[in-house]
């Protein structure tokens, strides 16, 4: 027999005590426990009323507990204290707050035999306290001797999502700061005496490398949150070439080095994203200029084949042999500790973005050249 209790959302009926304590002891010595308790995330298992009847050994260490007693026939909102659990007579799950927890709908979800992942937002009551948590939560259906249970996992993303809005609030901050000393010496350039020149134009280089670099870590964070935008546009190879090369011709790493542009016939119209590209190949010529000694020589060209483009960037210098099979990998650098990220983020957004690959070919007799393959059409795969 169940209490009837009302509701706002899930239902509130709970087990009776003796019929929790039978759950409960269903997984005492099961394989499942044993795995479950080899993980490090928070793991419960709750009966068809949302009521714990397991926690894995993760979940007790935290709760500095030695067993499951204590917390059996809870729900998971009365278990972390929710503020919006205790509002209600029938408890977790039940107030017109839980209609938007991602827990509850994790959980109702999964006692209908689907599994599935959301995040929840849990405000936890402490006294006259409150504390704020950012959780993933994943809930699996089980069924064992006839009845039907829910694995219920839970990670703490508190310090992620905390990591991430400090990086959008520091980005945010740090450009407006750039920019403008990139927009200040652009208009003392136009003023300063002659004499001055000289000095001014290069505060101005050395603002405009900065606001670049700024942007180039901000990309790659987005790129690997999968936070990155993706906007085709219809390009020329050849433009697009020629304004990377106008770039890096008056960087500080091109200086006394030659880049040339190889002229093609065959300059068709392509769909891609121009600013993810530019980088990409903007990083592919600052590592070639780095490679190269003073009086030597980059090139850059492409070709167009049936359905896709490549883009190549050359120089005469060589890869060794034990730096090329961990070439793309992140933080991976053959110029020392710190450094590493720029092939890296060219593999990553050329693949997961531009939805194209990137490979290299480096001997002592044809120097090295790396090479940008690309659909003719991004719209259309992003739209697949």
């Amino acid at each position: 027999m169940t209490t009837v209790l009302p509701t706002r959302f899930a239902p509130a009926e709970r087990a009776e005590s003796d019929v929790l304590l039978k759950q409960a002891s269903m997984f005492k010595g099961n394989p499942l426990v044993s795995l479950l308790d080899s993980v490090t995330d928070l793991i419960m298992i709750l009966n068809s009323y949302r009521q714990i009847v397991y926690a894995n050994r993760n979940l007790l260490h935290l709760l500095d507990m030695q067993d499951a007693r204590e917390i059996i026939g809870m729900r998971p909102g009365e278990l972390f204290s929710c503020e919006h659990a205790g509002c209600v007579p029938g408890g977790c799950g039940t107030s017109e707050f839980c209609r938007n927890c991602g827990a509850v709908k994790v959980i109702m979800c999964a006692l209908g035999n689907g599994r599935t992942e959301d995040e929840c937002r849990l405000t936890q009551r402490k006294g006259d306290a409150i504390y704020a948590y950012d959780l993933k939560v994943v809930g699996s259906p089980v069924f064992l001797e006839g009845e039907r249970y829910v694995t219920f996992a839970i990670t703490d993303m508190s310090h992620e999502k905390r990591r991430r809005a400090l990086e959008r609030i520091f980005f945010h901050d740090i450009l407006n700061t750039a920019g403008g000393l990139r927009n200040l010496a652009r208009m003392v350039l136009e003023e300063v005496p002659l004499k001055l020149k000289d000095e001014t134009l290069l505060l101005h280089k050395f603002s405009s490398e900065l606001v670049d670099e700024i942007m180039a870590q901000r990309v790659l964070l987005a790129a690997e949150n999968e936070e990155l935008s993706v906007d085709p546009q219809s390009l020329r190879p050849g433009e697009v070439l020629r304004t990377v090369c106008e770039l890096y011709a008056s960087h500080e790493v091109g200086e006394g080095r030659r880049i040339s542009v190889e002229e093609s016939l065959c300059d068709v119209a392509f769909i891609s994203d121009p600013t993810l590209l530019k980088r990409v190949l903007a990083n592919l010529v600052k590592n070639a200029l780095e490679a190269t000694p003073r009086g030597g020589e980059i090139r850059l060209g492409y070709s167009v084949g049936e359905r896709e483009l490549l883009f190549h960037v050359w120089n005469a210098s060589v890869i060794p042999a034990e730096s090329r099979s961990a070439i793309f990998q992140r933080s991976f650098s053959t110029k020392g500790v710190g450094r590493g990220l720029g092939t890296y983020s060219i593999k990553l957004l050329a693949t997961n973005y531009l939805k194209g690959d990137v490979f290299f070919t480096t001997s002592e007799t044809a120097g090295t050249r790396f090479t940008v393959r690309l659909p003719m059409n991004l719209a259309q795969l992003a739209a697949a």
